[in-house]
């Protein structure tokens, strides 16, 4: 099968989007299938207000037509709502040609974080965005549902998965601070509400990895914090390891990579009982989930790391890539339909 993604949300970010859908094509190509992308990557672009690490097509209309027809997929995937998604849903609606779409992202609460827009706004945009797809995919089961509630169509499940050969427990020395040592890992932005942590009376140290644009002001306001900046993957598993628990204070995130790749190590999870920890990390002995983060953070020091890790075993790409590929299948143009729109 053909499998054209489309996607606003590519290289060189560094986030769970990019992540899960290189994951999935690597797979997906190990299943025999033919997959290609269109990423800003291909387009004139300029930075997204307020988050300037995103690149915004400019015009990308007619370029993705042309990429469409040239490819002839059997099944389109459109990843992001952006404005290549926005291009390559416009030209499948005309053409009449079934698409999927997928939800990675709780849009409407990031947004209002950054602009104070009405969520109810937002999600009536999203809403007509996605029900003229055949599915959307979605990361957990409470996100399925909580979709489903706000009047998505087709809601499927498609989960994620982890390295468990890259991200594996170890040697714990990348962090040279008062233990026990406290990490968060990710982007610095305002969605992901870093400063419900950085604000905690916790003992030993804490690190911030990863770079956004509420890094610069985090930095100034609290100087006793340990900030790193953007790493590679192989890199990233040792500041993993060197943690003692991994701290996910964010309330929006709809699945989480993050946890997985922390879990593998053997770095038990802190975080709040909201939708992603409590599909990931639930009552699986883990972490802890707690809406006093404090004591979340405290009693994850007592977590068998070997356990953690038999816990994200549980995770992997492959399941999550064949979930996809049920769901292109259930909803992909037959090649007989194909050949008869080429023809």
């Amino acid at each position: 099968m053909r499998i054209l993604i489309v996607t606003d949300a590519w290289r060189p970010q560094v986030n769970g989007v990019v992540r899960t859908l290189t994951e999935t094509a690597r797979e997906l190509a190990g299943f025999g299938h033919t997959v290609e992308f269109v990423t800003p990557q291909d387009f004139t672009t300029l930075p997204c207000p307020t988050y300037p690490d995103i690149r915004l097509s400019l015009f990308p209309g007619r370029r993705v037509a042309q990429r469409i027809e040239t490819f002839a997929p059997h099944a389109i995937h459109i990843a992001t709502e952006g404005p290549l998604g926005l291009a390559a849903r416009g030209y499948c609606m005309k053409k009449k040609r079934p698409f999927t779409t997928a939800y990675h992202t709780r849009f409407p609460e990031y947004v209002h974080a950054r602009v104070k827009l009405p969520v109810k706004v937002s999600y009536a945009w999203l809403r007509r965005f996605h029900n003229a797809g055949r599915a959307v995919m979605a990361p957990t089961r409470s996100i399925c549902d909580d979709l489903t509630t706000r009047g998505f169509n087709n809601v499927v499940l498609w989960s994620r998965g982890v390295d468990t050969e890259l991200f594996t427990p170890g040697e714990r020395d990348r962090l040279a601070t008062a233990p026990p040592r406290f990490v968060y890992i990710g982007r610095v932005a305002v969605e992901k509400n870093i400063e419900a942590f950085l604000k905690l009376d916790l003992p030993g140290s804490k690190w911030v990895v990863g770079e956004g644009p509420l890094l610069p002001r985090l930095k100034k306001d609290y100087p006793d914090v340990y900030f790193a900046g953007v790493f590679p993957q192989h890199e990233l598993a040792r500041f993993y390891r060197a943690g003692d628990v991994f701290v996910f204070p964010s309330l929006t995130d709809t699945f989480g990579l993050v946890l997985l790749e922390a879990m593998a190590c053997g770095t038990p999870v802190a975080a709040y009982p909201v939708a992603g920890p409590l599909d990931v990390v639930g009552d699986s002995g883990a972490g802890v989930l707690d809406w006093d983060l404090k004591k979340a953070c405290l009693e994850a020091l007592t977590l068998d790391r070997e356990h953690v890790r038999r816990v994200a075993e549980r995770f992997s790409w492959t399941a999550a890539a064949r979930q996809f590929e049920a769901n292109l299948h259930a909803r992909a143009l037959p090649e007989t339909a194909l050949a008869t729109q080429q023809g």
